[in-house]
């Protein structure tokens, strides 16, 4: 038997991209969505708007921020069952530029993941159980064994990200609060990728597609629905972590090969180069 979602209530942060597909899927469910923004206070009024929710301001990286988005949230839908936060930047940095603010630029998603689970979570405690709540966490497919090129802060703030799904499940357990991460691949091109990059890192995906913004979302719906799974992390990227570890190079790095990868073609199958990436 699966939870009917209708009528509880829902935050979800990061609505410009795949975000507005999960806000459009959890009102079909019934859900009441309160979208939280950052600087896109337009695009988020009109989605609450289609959806029948309410549109919140917070900066995720600010405690006293996140808390009061939540208080406001729980107090104008009536019920707060469900956190799903896709709040993310993407700062790429060269190894070569990397300081301390590169540092904290990659790793404030963390920081914000954490304190919004945090405060969402405590909200929860007081829904009748035996579930109380389910928190929904997005990483990056890339940051687990797969790292790429150029993105070394925000690869370990996504690689925090998952283990704060696995370390929130488990402290939460015993209190009917569910969490699990969402590791997309490659969805749609960021802002300041060619479409010729696009397409080279869509081209490596084994089943040569993006990762579906429906499957994204439905994998939402589901999720919450659902009351014996957590602590899992999900990758939906249309198979991206079997094609192994990026090999493009920086820019003014010449390419070569991965160490310790032997330079052979598989058995009956012309040697070629690997193909390179873009994440």
């Amino acid at each position: 038997m699966t939870l009917d979602l209708s009528g509880r209530g829902a935050i979800v942060a990061g609505t410009r991209r795949v975000g507005a597909t999960v806000v459009e899927r959890l009102a079909t469910e019934g859900v009441r969505v309160a979208v939280l923004y950052r600087s896109s206070r337009d695009e988020a009024e009109r989605q609450a708007k289609a959806a029948g929710g309410i549109a919140i301001h917070v900066d995720l990286t600010d405690e006293a921020s996140v808390q009061r988005a939540v208080s406001d949230a729980r107090r104008q839908l009536g019920d707060l069952s469900f956190c799903v936060n896709l709040a993310s930047d993407y700062p790429r940095t060269p190894f070569s530029k990397l300081d301390a603010a590169a540092w904290d630029r990659g790793v404030a998603g963390a920081k914000g993941t954490f304190l919004l689970a945090l405060h969402a979570a405590r909200v929860m405690f007081d829904n009748p159980g035996p579930t109380r709540g389910h928190l929904v966490f997005f990483g990056d497919w890339a940051a687990e064994e797969t790292p790429y090129l150029d993105y070394l802060p925000y690869l370990t703030g996504k690689a925090a990200v998952h283990f704060l799904a696995r370390g929130f499940a488990l402290e939460l357990a015993s209190h009917g609060i569910l969490v699990n991460g969402i590791l997309p691949g490659p969805t749609e091109r960021p802002a300041g990728l060619s479409q010729a990059g696009w397409d080279k890192a869509v081209a490596q995906t084994p089943l040569h597609r993006e990762s579906s913004e429906a499957d994204i979302a439905e994998i939402v719906v589901t999720l919450l629905k659902l009351e014996t799974i957590t602590g899992e992390n999900i990758r939906i990227d249309s198979g991206r972590h079997l094609a192994g570890t990026a090999e493009r190079p920086s820019p003014g790095r010449a390419e070569r090969p991965s160490p310790g990868r032997a330079e052979r073609p598989s058995p009956g199958r012309a040697e070629r180069p690997s193909p390179g990436r873009t994440g």
